[in-house]
């Protein structure tokens, strides 16, 4: 069996669903080519196939009117300099449908002219200002159909326009050519736009970056740099790659990128983002992604990856669509020839009519409802670090009944944290001094937690002198003199006798799910330290909208029961613990078997099988590389919060779906009634037509400005 290659290609001068209907049939048409998927608003398209040349896949899209190049293809040479390679980044006045579009308006006044001052040819002036426009349509009609689409917009036109010229309405003909060319303009405005608000965000990330190399500075371009790099990030410059910080303090401005108002205060280790902004202090940062990978990057290829795949209900309007335009045309005929030929009456008057119909009927807005709203539902959900892998994803999110979570990275920050210092005989300060100068230099979560806690409260950390880590045990060492031993309670035990109070106090800690470390000073207790992986900030609001919104919350974790039933509790939240990633997938079925639709929510590798079992997986923002690519969604930035804002982002877009296509068949019916009956014609059929689109597409790019409730 042949194996599949999969190739991405650039395809310029798309501006529609139509375009990408004529694109994906006539590559589908050629021989071993085995899918296709196009994207009008990404300008993609993307072709699994057996080895098929690259030429006879361009030379397909090239025949209904469009240029492809291979993706990883220079721009400037993507088209071999042939074809106006179209990319919708210029001025809209100048593309190609606009230069025809000026020239058909223009030649419509002169016609108008013309006719005034020599009324004898005014009908052959008007003649040729039809031809001007309808040439080009007439082409593209005929390429259509010639490449698996008999049955486009462009047929219905040019039957219009020819047989209003047979029955003597040459000057209806050409305004209505020029406002169907009006109406193809401003969709290919309204789409540029979309893909616009997508691509900005690239312009995010500066061009040129400072690197430290030997210990000099130097300025290089941001597309070279590679992982391990040292940034130098000054105050009020933009973060040119991900990283994490190595030395510095300063409030990070993410608003470009998340749309959060407020700056995030950042230190040592933690992480920042391509795009965001350095407030006030000197940063040191160590990249981890190359510019291909960053957060933005890879926001830009996901969204423009879903753009291509199609959701349940663009699919129904696809089939619908190739039902009902050829019906239009059986309906255009009937109204034309049965009532002159069956009850005689005028048959001028009739195929007016029919010919009517045939511009009521075009599927413009339609075809375009669902594709425009999906297309700015995605957009406006990835630039606030909301990832959906394509249209059916978004649609889906409407109907979850419940989301299961796992615990560690996700409902937690995966980092465990200091909550309790009990002190004996000295101050909390001096306590966090001799823990931490015994845990300098150790990556052991617990050990980061007391270095972290000792910086936060400027506790000075003095050397260590002889200090060794005890297998299961602790760490001890020599602090200023003093023989110091960091160990677990009972490792504790075993050198020195806890009191009753310390007993319970310890025990209290661990009912809240709380790790206890003891220090000992020369024998004797000196403190305890309490350290639990915390629940995000946000974890409690993000699950109480969620059950606001009826939806059910779980916790599947593999954690300890005692440590997930404390965080459990503390967030209102129903806990199944100390689970293996089979345990999860299997929950998972039972709760779908129950009839409910599940969304789970994980970062690692554990959580893969039920990412996949679930209806919809989201991964969590920089969860691992398995998770992002096992799940249907991902959210970058780590808030739980964000999973009621994605169901919500996919109920408004549905809803905005609804209203296109009420838009649309709504003014096609009253347009209907009002041609049969006389009052409309030809030029406020195709009005009709275009004005539907121009609402659908203006009412879908209002998602573009969605924003997440507040919680």
């Amino acid at each position: 069996m042949t194996e599949a290659i999969v190739t991405k290609f650039r395809v310029g001068g798309m501006d529609c669903a139509n375009c990408a209907s004529k694109v994906e049939n006539a590559v589908s048409r050629v021989p071993g080519v085995m899918e296709v998927g196009a994207s009008y608003t990404a300008q993609s398209m993307t072709v699994t196939h057996t080895g098929v040349p690259l030429a006879a896949i361009r030379n397909a899209v090239k025949a209904v009117g469009y240029t492809a190049a291979p993706a990883e293809a220079p721009a400037e040479t993507s088209a071999d300099h042939d074809d106006h390679f179209e990319l919708g980044d210029g001025p809209w006045w100048k593309i190609r449908k606009a230069v025809l579009t000026w020239a058909c308006g223009l030649a419509l006044v002169a016609a108008y002219l013309i006719g005034q001052v020599l009324p004898e040819i005014g009908h052959w002036a008007f003649l040729a200002a039809l031809l001007v426009g309808l040439v080009p349509i007439g082409r593209r009609a005929i390429t259509g159909a010639l490449h698996g689409t008999p049955f486009s917009i462009e047929t219905l036109m040019s039957i219009a326009a020819i047989g209003a010229v047979f029955i003597g309405a040459t000057e209806e003909a050409a305004t209505v050519v020029l406002l169907f060319l009006v109406g193809e303009l401003l969709e290919g405005v309204a789409a540029g736009r979309a893909r616009a608000s997508i691509r900005s965000l690239t312009d995010l990330v500066p061009k040129t970056a400072l690197v430290e190399r030997n210990g000099q500075t130097e300025e290089i371009q941001a597309d070279a740099l590679a992982i391990g790099n040292i940034l130098l990030i000054r105050p009020g410059d933009r973060i040119a790659a991900d990283g994490d910080i190595m030395e510095g303090n300063s409030s990070i401005d993410e608003a470009p990128v998340t749309g959060e108002s407020v700056p995030k205060r950042k230190g040592a280790g933690d992480p920042v983002f391509a795009g965001t902004i350095n407030t006030d202090a000197v940063l040191r940062v160590k990249v981890t992604a190359a510019a291909a990978d960053n957060t933005i990057a890879r926001v830009v290829k996901l969204v423009e990856q879903a753009q291509e795949s199609k959701a349940p209900t663009e699919r129904f309007i696809d089939r619908f669509s190739k039902i009902y335009t050829p019906g239009v045309l059986v309906v255009g005929a009937l109204v034309a020839i049965v009532p002159p030929l069956v009850l005689g009456w005028d048959w001028n008057e009739w195929i007016y009519k029919g010919l009517a119909v045939l511009l009521i009927g075009c599927p413009c807005a339609l075809v375009i409802s669902t594709p425009a709203a999906i297309a700015a539902g995605l957009s406006a959900g990835a630039r606030r670090g909301l990832l959906l892998k394509g249209g059916a994803v978004l649609e889906g999110l409407r109907k979850i009944t419940a989301v299961a979570f796992d615990k560690t990275g996700t409902l937690t920050a995966g980092k465990p944290v200091v909550t309790d210092i009990v002190v004996v005989g000295r101050t909390e300060t001096q306590l966090l001094s001799t823990a931490a100068a015994l845990e300098s230099g150790s990556s052991h979560p617990l050990a980061v937690a007391i270095l972290a806690k000792a910086k936060e409260a400027k506790a000075p950390v003095p050397p260590a002198f002889g200090a060794k880590a005890l297998t299961g045990k602790g760490v001890s060492g020599n602090v200023g003199g003093v023989l110091v031993l960091l160990a677990s309670p009972s490792a504790a035990a075993e050198t020195a006798a806890i009191p009753e109070d310390m007993t319970s106090r310890i025990g209290a800690f661990n009912d809240e799910g709380k790790t206890v470390s003891v220090l000992l000073a020369n024998g004797q207790i000196a403190g305890l330290f309490a350290i639990r992986d915390e629940a995000r900030p946000d974890a409690a609001a993000g699950l109480k909208a969620l059950r606001d919104a009826g939806i059910a919350t779980v916790m599947l974790t593999g954690d300890n029961r005692r440590t997930a039933t404390a965080i459990g509790a503390g967030l209102g939240i129903e806990v199944k613990a100390e689970l293996m990633p089979e345990d999860k997938q299997r929950i998972v079925r039972e709760m779908q078997s129950a009839g409910q639709v599940v969304a789970k929510v994980g970062d690692g590798i554990n959580d893969a099988p039920a990412l996949a079992a679930a209806d919809i997986g989201i991964a969590m923002g920089g969860g691992t590389d398995v998770a992002l690519e096992t799940a249907d969604a991902a959210v970058l930035h780590g808030r739980v919060a964000d999973i009621p804002a994605m169901i919500d982002l996919s109920k408004t877009t549905m809803s905005n779906i609804t209203q296109n296509i009420v838009i649309a068949l709504g003014l096609k019916a009253v347009f209907l009634v009002t041609t049969i009956v006389g009052i409309t014609g030809l030029w406020p059929a195709i009005l009709a037509d275009t004005g539907a689109t121009v609402l659908v597409t203006a009412n879908a790019m209002r998602l573009l400005g969605w924003k997440p409730k507040k919680h």
